[in-house]
């Protein structure tokens, strides 16, 4: 089974921030949404995970619509980091990975709980942090912290809004190879926004590209990362060099 939206419609006031966007995602695949700023990203990946309602359409989940199915059942199915954490508890890194089995355990942790909470911590190599409180920790460390949680939790779709932020290089490559290894060793069903497109060239197997609330164009890496393509995205053109196999988009020595 996948992840299918059907013809999301979604507006605050006036403003239409998704139109009739309908795209299935495919399984054990990372799949990108790219586009630039107020594209309507995040607010698909909102929709696809109940977090919003859209005014119309419908968001199907193992073949059946999300709003027929219960939080708990979702949960237990899909997970979805969003951008921005705000916990005012001052939790301890494993405090924190731990409320990523609360689908499970509603609290009461039990030795399998406590396996899939150093599974997550060990992925996102967060031992030495363990202990520490996640409000005393860099933005990177803090970010790893919030997406071993999610890895915690266990579910066969994890959304993933802007994973990199506020990581370096060596800590955005760490995680995008973590994800790539969730799907080719576990089966797992990612979905990521994401601004960098030389990351998604270099570890998605799909990509989709929204513009001011459309779908733009989907498919495989090596149908999106081309110049024509992009420049219908981003308004600009991008030059696109192979290196070692994979398709790079030079866009800094863009020019007039």
């Amino acid at each position: 089974m996948a992840i299918e939206l059907r013809d999301i419609y979604k507006r605050y006031g006036d403003k239409v921030v998704v139109d009739n966007v309908s795209v299935t995602i495919p399984q054990g695949k990372i799949t990108s949404f790219i586009g630039p700023n107020g594209a309507g990203k995040s607010t698909v990946l909102s929709v696809m995970s109940r977090l919003i309602s859209p005014e119309s359409g419908d968001v199907l989940l193992n073949g059946r619509s999300l709003m027929a199915q219960k939080s708990a059942d979702i949960a237990k199915q899909l997970s979805i980091l969003k951008q921005s954490n705000h916990i005012s508890l001052r939790l301890t890194v494993e405090d924190l990975v731990a409320f990523g089995r609360f689908p499970y355990s509603k609290g009461n942790l039990t030795k399998i709980d406590r396996t899939f909470i150093d599974n997550a911590i060990g992925y996102m190599n967060l031992e030495e942090f363990r202990d520490q409180y996640i409000d005393n920790l860099s933005g990177g460390q803090r970010q790893r912290a919030y997406i071993a949680m999610t890895l915690a939790q266990d579910t066969d779709y994890i959304l993933l809004d802007e994973p990199l932020n506020n990581l370096d290089m060596k800590h955005s490559v760490q995680i995008m190879q973590v994800l790539r290894r969730l799907v080719s060793e576990l089966g797992k069903t990612v979905v990521i926004v994401i601004h960098d497109i030389n990351f998604a060239s270099c570890y998605s197997d799909f990509i989709i590209a929204m513009k001011n609330g459309k779908l733009v164009e989907q498919g495989a890496v090596e149908d999106i990362m081309q110049s024509d393509v992009l420049q219908k995205i981003y308004d600009m053109f991008i030059p696109i060099q192979e290196i070692d196999g994979y398709k790079i988009a030079t866009y800094f020595r863009h020019s007039n």
